[in-house]
């Protein structure tokens, strides 16, 4: 009987880990819905009532100088360590950083490049709305203060509304945003709202901001990431421009490098055997060089050469003597006394 074994956590982790082999059909794209509709209105009107508030001097500038008062460094400075270092979740190229690592490789895994685009386009609507906001205000922090009661705007400041807080709801909901399933998205959006909310009371905490800043912040997060599906158009003709383009790069170089060619063995030179000089049997015979040695080239001795049909033939026996008609070979019948008497 086969039995499979059960997967474990870990298993399934890794599982998540592998690159799928093509693009899912069944990614969730978020819809610009009636709730979503409803929800962005409902929070321009309370940005547009934070800002009012603000600048006809309300209550609300009134509280903003009670907590400064209060100074909340002072009364629980064992937790200020804590939150220096917790306020950087709110920072913008730390938590950028971070937020990209973790959308490149939804892209890489998901072969799409949707996650990287959105987080482009909600770091560029923030870097607008909320830099414009910023110092077209122009209100002085708590530390810069110079009339007590007042609402500190047009005084060449830069913190209506708050950088840290509205960037902490952005680039931390991006990632609720960017969600696969719904359950997903609902504990992500949880985890990015308690995640802004301690960021904006950090810098309430230090000193930083008034709390009107925060809150003003908070909506404008918010109005970036329910704005966000009214670029999604955008966000997927520049999918399809991208992709396109690297397909081209890719068919371009295809293109200018070509395989390369087999390596050509040297063809091997034949082998011819030459007749035995002189006719005899015993002598060496010559074989032409292989075309792939280096011939080194033969340097001739001045003076007219002639050719081998001019030269003297070669004796049987192979001395290259001129014959003599006066010497008698020995051996040869006919020598008479002359082979008996030596010298």
């Amino acid at each position: 009987m086969r039995t499979e074994r059960n997967l474990t956590r870990l298993d399934r982790v890794f599982a998540r880990l592998d690159r799928e082999p093509e693009r899912p059909a069944h990614l969730d794209v978020p819809k610009m819905s009636r709730h979503r509709i409803a929800l962005f209105a409902s929070t321009l009107a309370f940005y547009v009532a934070i800002v009012w508030a603000v600048l006809i001097t309300s209550w609300l500038v009134r509280l903003d100088w009670q907590v400064m008062f209060f100074r909340p460094y002072q009364q629980w400075p064992e937790i200020h360590a804590f939150v220096d270092y917790y306020v950087v979740l709110g920072q913008r190229g730390p938590t950028a950083v971070m937020v990209a690592a973790w959308l490149g490789w939804r892209s890489w895994r998901q072969h799409t490049l949707r996650p990287l685009l959105a987080l482009g386009v909600s770091l560029l609507l923030l870097n607008v709305t909320v830099g414009a906001a910023k110092y077209g205000m122009g209100r002085l922090g708590p530390h810069y203060a110079t009339e007590i009661g007042s609402n500190e705007m047009w005084l060449g400041g830069d913190i209506f509304p708050s950088g840290h807080t509205a960037n902490a709801v952005v680039t931390w909901g991006i990632l609720a945003y960017m969600a696969s399933t719904p359950r997903a998205r609902r504990w992500l959006s949880a985890l990015s709202a308690v995640t802004a909310l301690g960021v904006g009371m950090s810098t309430v905490y230090l000193g930083t901001h008034w709390l009107s800043d925060v809150l003003l912040g908070w909506a404008a997060g918010l109005l970036i990431l329910l704005a966000l599906p009214w670029f999604e158009p955008l966000i997927t003709r520049s999918e399809a421009v991208l992709l396109g383009l690297r397909d081209r790069v890719r068919e371009g170089r295809g293109r200018t490098e070509p395989a390369p060619a087999p390596a050509q063995q040297p063809a091997a030179t034949p082998v011819v055997l030459l007749p035995p000089v002189g006719g005899r049997k015993d002598a060496p015979v010559c074989e032409p060089v292989s075309s792939s040695r280096p011939r080194t080239p033969a340097y001739l001795a001045p003076g007219p050469h002639t050719t081998r049909g001019e030269r003297t033939p070669v004796a049987p026996a192979g001395s290259r003597r001129p014959p003599h008609s006066d010497r008698v070979l020995r051996g040869t019948a006919g020598s008479g006394s002359n082979s008996a008497a030596r010298p």
